[in-house]
């Protein structure tokens, strides 16, 4: 991120932090039943079911995203971070785009900040990405 110009560098942290407390806000959220279920029909209720019927999957996805969000908050471990939870911004868009369309601009939102992260710290994936 150091051959960024400092406005970009700004905007990076910015966007980082937002997601960070996002990511942090709704976790704790979860775990803490701040706010009610909400109720679903029709495809996305089964699909909801068959997370909590999962039982596993829900507290596992919101201990990554509690993670990954202190990772951002903090701007420690950001690359890592941002790797893990990239599989999940990428299901909360296309859960928001085939079942919940009102929540589309918060998923994008999340979606492309993951990915203006991947591209402000694409030096710190050279490495991953390097056949040997």
């Amino acid at each position: 991120m150091e051959n960024l110009p400092k406005a970009f560098k700004i905007g990076v942290i910015v966007l980082r932090t937002l997601l960070g407390a996002l990511f942090t806000f709704a976790s704790l959220a979860y775990f803490f039943k701040l706010f009610p279920d909400p109720v679903f029909d029709g495809n996305i209720k089964v699909m909801m079911d068959g997370f909590d019927a999962a039982i596993y999957l829900l507290p596992t996805v919101k201990i990554l995203e509690l993670l990954c969000g202190i990772s951002f908050l903090s701007g420690r471990l950001v690359t890592l971070a941002n790797i893990v939870i990239f599989p999940i911004s990428f299901n909360i868009l296309m859960i928001h785009v085939f079942h919940l369309p009102e929540g589309i601009p918060t998923a994008a939102f999340i979606f492309v900040t993951n990915c203006i992260l991947f591209y402000a710290y694409r030096e710190n994936y050279k490495n991953l990405l390097k056949v040997k």
